[in-house]
C-alpha cells in the first residue's frame, strides 16, 4: 500500500533542496530560478522506528526492513496557477495525485536568492498557494453541482446528500477556508474523500529557516506556526541548508555530533517523515522472524484480515487468525517464546482492530 506526500510551495523557497536532503540524492534540481522543477521527482523514504531494531535483536533477524512513505517534489506554483499560469494546470494535477501535502514556506532572508514577489512574507506566500488551490477546487465543485442538481431533482437520495455536501464545500471556499476545515460527519466522510479536493488534503507547513534559527525559529516561523494552529494543521521548523549538510554525512555518529553542535536533537527530515505518517492517519504493525524484522504501514482502524492482506492477498483470503503480541509484552518477555510462555500471545480474529506496535504472525489456509 503506497502513501505519497507532495512537497509544494512557491519557487525558490527551498523545496528541491529539502527533497534532495530527504532522499539523500541530487535527483531534484535545486537552482536559483523559478520552474527549475517541471516534472515531479519521487523518492521513497524509510520511516524511522527504533522499535524495529529492538525486536530484530530479540528475534535474531538477518534483515531489517522499515516501512516507507513516498515523497514527491512538485514544481513551484505561482499566482494564477489555477488559470494555467506557470504551467499551473499540470502542477495542480500532480498535487491531486498525492495523499498529503508538505507546504514549504520561506522563512529566511538571503539577498542572493530571489523571491518571486520580491519580498519575504510567509503568510502572503501561504495565501498565494492556498488561494490557487481553493480556486481550482471551486471550479471543480461548481462543475459537479449542475449534474448533481439534476439527479437530486429526480429524488435520488445519494445525489441529494452529495449536493448538500458540495454546497457546504462551496460556502467554505468562498469564505477563503480550505475544504479540510469543514467538520464533515462520519456518514459523509467517504463521499467527501471521493471529491479528492486539493484543499482537503492534510497539510504540514515546513518553515524553511536560516541555520541560526534552526533550533528555535524566528519571527517568520512564529507567524506560520500560529497560522497552522488556526487551521488545525502542523508546522515544523527546518533548515533545508542544514539538512543538506547532514545528508552528506554517512555515519550516524557524525550526524548526531553535527546536530548537537547546532543545539538540535534530531534532523528536521525525521520530523517531517513522522509528521507525514501521522497526518495520513497511519500506524505500524511489525513482523519478526529469523529471516527478517519488518514494519508495515496501515491506516488506523484496519482489521487483522486487511492487515494480513498488506503482506499478501492470500493471507487475507485464507485468514484463520492473527497471533498477536503487543510491543511492550514482546520486549518485557524477551521475544516471542517468552511472551507465549507467559500468556502474552493472543489469537485475534479477522475483525480485530490492529494497534500500533502489534507484533503479528498470521495463520492462513489456501
Amino acid at each position: 500500500m503506497g502513501f505519497t506526500c507532495g512537497i509544494l510551495g512557491l519557487p525558490n523557497v527551498g523545496k528541491s533542496t529539502l527533497f534532495n536532503a530527504l532522499t539523500q540524492t541530487i535527483s531534484a534540481q535545486a537552482e536559483n530560478y523559478p520552474f527549475c522543477t517541471i516534472e515531479p521527482n519521487f523518492g521513497r523514504i524509510a520511516v524511522p522506528d527504533p522499535r524495529l531494531e529492538t525486536i530484530a535483536q530479540l528475534a535474531k533477524s538477518e534483515k531489517i526492513i522499515p516501512t516507507n512513505i513516498d515523497f514527491c517534489d512538485i514544481a513551484g506554483l505561482v499566482k494564477g496557477a489555477s488559470q494555467g499560469e506557470g504551467l499551473g494546470n499540470k502542477f495542480l494535477a500532480h498535487i491531486r495525485e498525492v495523499d498529503a501535502l508538505v507546504h514549504v514556506v520561506r522563512c529566511f532572508e538571503d539577498d542572493n536568492i530571489m523571491h518571486v514577489t520580491g519580498k519575504i512574507d510567509p503568510l502572503d506566500d501561504i495565501a498565494t498557494i492556498e488561494t490557487e488551490l481553493m480556486l481550482a477546487d471551486l471550479e471543480s465543485v461548481e462543475k459537479r453541482i449542475g449534474s448533481m442538481t439534476k439527479k437530486a431533482r429526480s429524488d435520488d437520495k445519494e445525489a441529494k446528500q452529495t449536493l448538500a455536501l458540495l454546497e457546504l464545500v462551496i460556502e467554505a471556499l468562498k469564505l477563503g477556508k480550505p475544504a479540510r476545515t469543514l467538520d464533515v460527519t462520519e456518514d459523509l466522510l467517504h463521499r467527501f474523500q471521493q471529491l479528492n479536493l486539493l484543499t482537503s488534503k492534510p497539510t504540514i507547513y515546513v518553515c524553511n529557516v536560516d541555520e541560526d534559527s534552526a533550533a528555535k525559529g524566528n519571527t517568520y516561523s512564529e507567524k506560520v506556526t500560529s497560522y497552522a494552529q488556526s487551521v488545525n494543521s502542523t508546522a515544523l521548523i527546518v533548515s533545508a541548508a542544514i539538512e543538506a549538510e547532514v545528508a552528506l554525512l554517512s555515519e550516524k555518529k557524525e550526524q548526531s555530533e553535527f546536530l548537537e553542535a547546532l543545539d538540535l536533537k534530531e534532523t528536521g527530515l525525521d520530523r517531517i517523515i513522522i509528521a507525514g505518517y501521522n497526518v495520513l492517519g497511519l500506524i505500524t504493525f511489525l513482523t519478526a522472524g529469523r529471516k527478517e524484522a519488518r514494519a508495515w504501514s496501515i491506516p488506523k482502524g484496519t482489521t487483522a484480515s486487511k492487515a494480513a492482506g498488506t503482506i499478501h492477498t492470500d493471507f487475507e483470503k485464507g485468514f484463520i487468525c492473527a497471533e498477536t503480541i503487543s510491543y511492550e509484552d514482546y520486549i518485557y518477555n524477551k521475544g516471542e517464546q517468552g511472551a507465549k510462555e507467559n500468556g502474552k500471545m493472543r489469537q485475534e480474529g479477522r475483525n480485530y482492530f490492529v494497534n500500533d506496535g502489534d507484533i503479528m504472525l498470521f495463520r492462513f489456509n489456501i
